[in-house]
Parts: structure tokens; sequence; C-alpha cells
């Protein structure tokens, strides 16, 4: 949406939001792209969602970030919600349509791809099987855009397995599931493994895995940003295994969130990289 005056808004609604590092990155390209306009955090309680939703447009709001609780819940006050993001279960990013309309998509999957691909530019999804550490919202996130770049065999290990085989069994007989006991030595033949869990943030436990059998050929990706390099990181970096963290997710979800709304694909260059950590 592009109100009268040009000044574009737009925010990130979630609860809480002060430790939020879209307002940072956002701000950044606004300001490096002289472009009128402000990113703000939005806490909003789950209980007022239902209210600020439609608020957005009326505010001249071109859109906005959606993160938890309301990431799942915001999809059935929205008026079209995108086949990746239905697939996925949840929405990551409205926009404010020109017609004060509310379309919702989920650009975390699509940011994590990019991030593969930023690492290594001949990346592709279906180079050999893939292993997913987790199977909560963000795992889903990972599978679909797996999917959708044509990964052709994926296995799920999480420490419930029901929970794994639930989101298995959504997608066909390319997702399967392993049991979590066997996670260590189903490392030996992946292409890929994902540490979809939040082991290894800032303030919980490192993720308990035996590295001992993977392959330095396997690229090795942690959805966690906080810290930059978690432990499980930086052992298979140690094992010659090239690894990517959760921020290139963060950023690349961004630039497409900020090409939606402003009109304009901001790059990620190494001052934005600075103003980020300096924010840890």
């Amino acid at each position: 949406m592009s109100p009268a005056n040009g000044f574009g808004l737009a925010g990130i609604i979630g609860m809480p939001v002060a430790h939020s590092r879209s307002p940072t990155i956002h701000n950044f390209w606004l300001n490096a792209h002289g472009i009128r306009g402000v990113y703000v955090p939005l806490a909003v309680p789950p209980e007022r969602l239902k209210e600020a939703l439609p608020g957005l447009a009326a505010l001249g709001f071109r859109g906005c970030n959606v993160t938890m609780p309301h990431k799942q819940t915001a999809m059935a006050l929205l008026h079209r919600v995108n086949d990746t993001a239905r697939r996925i279960g949840a929405v990551n990013t409205i926009v404010v349509e020109e017609d004060g309309t509310l379309s919702g998509f989920n650009n975390d999957g699509n940011g994590f791809v990019q991030s593969l691909r930023d690492a290594r530019v001949d990346w592709r999804a279906d180079e050999g099987p893939i292993l997913l550490l987790g199977a909560g919202g963000a795992s889903r996130a990972v599978v679909v855009a797996l999917l959708e770049n044509g990964a052709s065999r994926i296995m799920i290990a999480n420490r419930t397995v029901e929970k794994a085989e639930a989101l298995a069994k959504e997608f066909g007989s390319t997702v399967s599931t392993i049991d979590w006991a066997d996670r260590a030595a189903a490392l030996a033949d992946k292409a890929l493994v994902v540490n979809c869990t939040d082991r290894g943030m800032v303030g919980k436990p490192a993720l308990d895995i035996d590295l001992s059998r993977l392959n330095k050929a396997t690229m090795v990706a942690d959805l966690i940003y906080t810290p930059l390099e978690t432990p499980f990181l930086a052992e298979a970096r140690a094992r010659g295994c090239m690894t990517v963290n959760g921020l290139g997710l963060l950023l690349n979800q961004a630039r497409i969130a900020f090409k939606a709304w402003f009109g304009v694909m901001p790059d990620v260059t190494p001052e934005l990289i600075t103003a980020i950590k300096a924010t840890f």
C-alpha cells in the first residue's frame, strides 16, 4: 500500500517483540535507499490480534512481519494466504494491498534456501538425502521449501517421534522419520543436515548429537543466529564441513518482505552485518 504522503510504515507484530532484530535490518535499508519511512515493533497480545490486523490499513501501514505467538492464528484473519504459507500452516509476512485488504506469505523457508545458495552458489536440494533435527514450526517451513526446490529424500528426527511422524505424513513418501536415538548414525550419508530445534541458542543447552560419523562433504546448517555459531556448527566446521547459521535465513526473508512493501530488493552488506552484530 502506498500512502498519499509517501511515508512508508511497516513493523513486526508479536508478543514479545523487543528482542527482534527486524527493526535494525529494515530501518538500515530504509536509510540506505533514502526511503521515507520507519519499521517499528508492535507488541500485540493474542487477544488483541483480531483488532490489530485490520488497523494496519487504517494506520497507513504497507505491511508487517509476524512472529510468535501469532504466526498460525493470523492466517484466519487475512483476506488471502499464498500456497506456500498454507502448506507451512503459518505466515511471517503480511502485505497491505492497494485496496486495504491483507495478503499473507511465509518467506522463512525461501530465506533458508537462499542462505544455502549464498554459502554455495551451486547448492541443490536434490543432491542427496537430507536430515532435519526437530519437527516444530521451523522444521515445517524448511520441509516445504526443500520440497518446492526439488528435494527427493528428507528424514526428520525428533525427540517425540509422534510429532515427527505427523509432520512427515502430511508431505508424502519423500519425507520420512527416524528415531531420535538413531540421529548420529544417520549423519554418514547426508548431503545436508539442519538443526531446527532451539538447542544451542543463547540460554539453552547445546544440541546433543555425536558428530563423529559426519562426512566433511555434508553441508551443516542451524536456524539459530544467537549465537552466530552454535556448538553444533563449531564442531561441524572443525570436522571440515561447510556451515550456515540462521542469520542468512533472517536476512533473506527480510529482503523479500522489504521488496513487497517498499518496491526495492535490498542487499546484505558488511555494514548491515556490523549493525546487526552490534545488537548481540
